[in-house]
């Protein structure tokens, strides 16, 4: 009578918890978000958003050592059960008992697969009821290996993996076929908890993870200790590490973030190929990484962040910060910080635009206004300078006048010319850099004077499409054209390329062609470096991010060391190639307008008469180019009333 009873109750609570289950005639799909892969130039991955899926693979299909090492950690006894696994669940009560709290299931593969085919993850009493119902369905309708390969093409192994094909090519580089012992190991290990043991993420605890399957692996006798003795013995299984290196992070959250604006992501999985070079980006980290431990601590510089591109504005390394892990805030691209003086060279190309020439008197004398009078960082005044020397050694006072004669809103247009799209104050106090700029922007610029005075659109995306598919988006094409003369681009080049002789870069000085401009803000905050050559264009910053002042690093000492260190190895094994304006290289011939902004017209373009050994000034062979005359009086006090109060120093 108690038998009858019982199972009538039985059948009134399956009734009851199965009132609601979803149909099982279709299996549930759960939405997935686009997976992105994102490659460096020589097509190795740097990086994978989204959530992946492999090959439908069946378990018959897999090593025989994957298959056991997934049922000696996750359901020892899954070939002899019905679904549910009395004894599994009296041993995980008695243990989460001794512990005082739930630290093991008694979950079937048979359920997980119930799971993960037909409900929620929700965890609540009538959520587990229903699993185990239709964990006896699935029993009762299909065999072992039926239940065994839905599950494993359906669980999730961390990373944005679902699937165990899935899992070894993003963590191992192979397909699910493949993997040898250690890695089917790893993967079996990765079902208690995806994130914690994913092993590029934590290779130190996936390895230690993988450890207790392989014992689980001996104490089923799935394997034998000399088994697990020889596996133990072979090199550690290496993850799959991103192609540049952990810090490429920055520059692949970078590209991530604009694959929305080139194509539709409404497709199951991108690859988007990129400008990266896995070479060049190691050395950026490296040499950061170097440089700041070594002298970073000492002056009280915690962060820094590097920018290397091709003058034509593709990006080849990207340092957005001292560890990824740490801080994923990309200082490279978004910290919005004050330039100093590496942006009088905008005041000063400005100046070349209205007629300035390298050897144009400029003075360096003390100036008021209002409350404001700027020095420079030697204390001292120097009189009548070349602009030459006066850009070089970044005299404060000198690049005031400069702004002033150029013009403020003349300034700012070129600015935006050569791709600053951050605000720019109309204050005299523009000239020493008092507006904030981000790293990529500041670079970009720099760059369309290694490019001819074409304009740069700072790039990193190639190509974009579905994997083994046509492209969606493919680049072509340039930057924005001319954005300065290149008669122009000479003259400002002569001067920063004086700055690596003469002035407050020589530390950064190449065996070749180069040019640059440091740039230190207020309190020594913030100290930049932007350089280029023939070849590379690259950008340097090292500051704090709370803003808290350094022990005077300016923009030639350290980020300068930076700059230097990365060139060397950028440029190692390559011909020294001449760089307009500073080795006297001339165009053949360019389309122009004279001096006076007159209609572009075809003209060849040559050097004025020069005496030998003089500087080349390149100009239409029409045109003269005005001295700039040395100012000899204080400025003008009107139309200052927007000036801010103290500046720092180049």
């Amino acid at each position: 009578m108690l038998s009858i009873w019982g199972v009538i109750a039985l059948g009134v609570v399956v009734a009851y918890f199965a009132y609601d289950l979803p149909d099982i005639r279709q299996v549930a799909m759960p939405e997935r978000r686009t997976a992105i892969t994102v490659v460096a130039a020589d097509g190795g991955q740097i990086a994978r958003y989204g959530d992946m899926t492999g090959d439908m693979v069946q378990a018959s299909a897999l090593p025989k050592h994957l298959t056991e090492a997934v049922l000696a950690i996750e359901d020892r006894r899954f070939y002899s059960h019905y679904g549910i696994d009395p004894i599994g669940v009296a041993r995980a009560l008695w243990v989460n008992w001794q512990a005082g709290r739930a630290v093991q299931g008694g979950s079937t593969i048979t359920q997980q697969a119930a799971k993960n085919l037909f409900l929620t993850p929700e965890r609540t009493v009538r959520r587990k009821i229903q699993e185990a119902i239709l964990a006896v369905w699935l029993e009762m309708n299909f065999s072992k290996d039926q239940i065994l390969t839905a599950y494993l093409n359906r669980v999730y192994f961390g990373s944005g993996t679902y699937g165990i094909d899935a899992a070894a090519r993003a963590y191992f580089g192979v397909p699910a076929t493949e993997v040898n012992l250690e890695q089917s190991a790893m993967l079996a290990g990765l079902l208690k908890a995806p994130s914690r043991y994913a092993p590029d993420r934590n290779p130190e605890a996936a390895r230690q993870r993988a450890d207790v399957v392989m014992s689980a692996m001996v104490d089923a006798g799935f394997i034998t200790e000399k088994e697990r003795a020889a596996a133990d013995d072979q090199p550690p299984v290496p993850p799959r590490r991103p192609g540049g290196g952990s810090g490429s992070r920055y520059f692949a959250d970078w590209i991530a973030d604009q694959v929305p604006d080139f194509v539709n992501t409404a497709a199951p999985a991108l690859r988007v190929e990129t400008t990266l070079v896995p070479s060049l980006q190691r050395a950026a980290e490296s040499i950061v990484d170097s440089r700041m431990a070594e002298d970073g601590g000492k002056v009280g510089a915690s962060q820094a962040a590097l920018v290397a591109m091709r003058p034509d504005g593709a990006v080849v390394a990207m340092v957005g910060g001292r560890g990824y892990s740490q801080s994923q805030f990309n200082r490279a691209v978004t910290a919005q910080r004050q330039p100093g003086s590496s942006f009088k060279m905008f005041a000063y190309l400005a100046a070349v635009e209205q007629g300035l020439t390298p050897d144009s008197l400029v003075l360096d004398a003390p100036i008021t206004i209002k409350n404001w009078s700027p020095g420079n960082y030697d204390g001292k005044f120097h009189g009548e300078v070349t602009a030459r020397e006066a850009l070089a050694k970044s005299y404060n006072t000198a690049a005031v006048r400069m702004l002033q004669r150029a013009g403020i809103n003349r300034t700012i247009e070129l600015a935006r010319r050569l791709g600053i799209n951050s605000p720019l104050r109309p204050e005299l106090s523009l000239a020493l850099g008092t507006s904030e700029v981000n790293l990529l922007e500041l670079t970009s610029a720099y760059a369309a004077l290694a490019n001819q005075g074409n304009g740069v659109w700072p790039y990193g995306v190639e190509r974009i499409g579905p994997p083994g598919e046509a492209a969606l988006y493919t680049r072509f094409g340039g930057g924005p054209g001319e954005a300065v003369l290149p008669w122009h681009v000479e003259a400002i080049n002569r001067m920063l390329g004086a700055t690596m002789t003469i002035g407050t870069g020589r530390s950064a000085r190449l065996d070749r062609p180069s040019a640059g401009k440091s740039g230190t803000s207020q309190g020594y905050r913030d100290a930049w470096f932007i350089g280029f050559t023939a070849d590379y264009v690259v950008g340097v910053w090292v500051g704090n991010d709370d803003g808290t002042p350094m022990d005077k690093v300016t923009g030639g000492s350290l980020p300068a060391k930076i700059w230097h260190d990365f060139m060397v190895e950028a440029e190692r094994g390559k011909p020294a190639r001449p760089l307009l304006g500073v080795d006297d290289s001339l165009p053949a011939a360019v389309a122009t307008a004279g001096p006076g902004g007159g209609a572009p017209a075809p003209a060849a373009i040559a050097p004025t008469a020069a005496t030998p050994g003089a500087p080349r000034v390149l100009v239409p062979p029409t045109a003269t180019i005005p001295t700039v005359q040395p100012a000899k009086q204080e400025l003008d006090q009107g139309g200052l009333e927007g000036l801010i109060g103290s500046l720092g120093n180049g």
